[in-house]
């Protein structure tokens, strides 16, 4: 009689724990959805935030025609979803001074007979402009945009703008080895490193037969990786350069 009783008391006692997870399951505690609605409503806000500096920094030039679009000078950005690193990468890669830049490195190139491959005249010059725009667009596209979505990493340059100039250098001149991960914390920029590499990887299969290989790929990978923390320092001190005085201590409250 006891067992018995003790399994009917089990039984009911099952039976009420299943009412109550269904009238849980059918009615959510309001706080959960809140939290949820919330949670949505804050990555829209940011997301929202994200795009509104976006459009400033599109706008960015130095000497009004160099595309200064991977900048920002806001220490904690919004983070920029997929499609947004996406969407800078390839708004600097069509814009139309890479072509020029392009061009003139495809004329300096023919003027030392650099990719000799290519031959002479204006078939060994169009083949040099192809290969070092080619260049360019894989570099961002890889670099600035498959690689920071991939490993959540943050492809825009922070400028510092104040402090020392001997601060600031150093900080320009370490861009390409680190940067911000879309939460806000420094780490090492693998985007930047391996992206040059995985873009020096394949402009093998354009350049010229004794421009290839596995030397000449890491090779151009630093090179390029220089180029970026040579082009991190000019955008670091161009404000400064604009108001003809780079050398001077910028205090916070100055900058701000």
């Amino acid at each position: 009689m006891r067992f018995q009783t003790a399994r009917q008391a089990s039984c009911v006692l099952s039976v009420g724990l299943l009412a109550a997870t269904a009238t849980s399951a059918q009615n959510p505690a309001p706080s959960s959805s809140s939290e949820v609605a919330s949670a949505i409503q804050s990555s829209q806000s940011v997301h929202e935030e994200a795009e509104q500096q976006l459009k400033a920094e599109e706008k960015q030039r130095a000497l009004k025609v160099i595309p200064d679009f991977n900048t920002t000078n806001i220490p904690d950005a919004a983070p920029l979803s997929p499609g947004q690193k996406f969407q800078l990468a390839f708004r600097g890669a069509i814009d139309p001074f890479q072509f020029v830049a392009a061009g003139f490195d495809a004329a300096f190139s023919q003027a030392r007979d650099g990719f000799a491959g290519y031959g002479p005249g204006m078939a060994g010059y169009g083949q040099r402009f192809g290969a070092s725009y080619a260049d360019s667009f894989d570099s961002a596209m890889i670099g600035n945009a498959l690689l920071p979505s991939l490993l959540h990493q943050d492809p825009r340059y922070f400028r510092k703008g104040t402090g020392s100039f001997p601060s600031r250098f150093f900080y320009a001149l370490s861009a390409s080895l680190r940067c911000k991960s879309d939460k806000g914390n420094w780490e090492p920029n693998y985007s930047d490193l391996f992206g040059a590499v995985a873009a020096g990887g394949i402009s093998n299969l354009y350049y010229p037969r004794t421009d290839r290989g596995v030397g000449l790929t890491f090779q151009r990978a630093l090179t390029q990786t220089a180029e970026g923390a040579i082009g991190a320092v000019f955008f670091e001190f161009w404000p400064d350069i604009a108001r003809r005085n780079p050398f001077r201590k910028v205090p916070s409250e100055t900058a701000k």
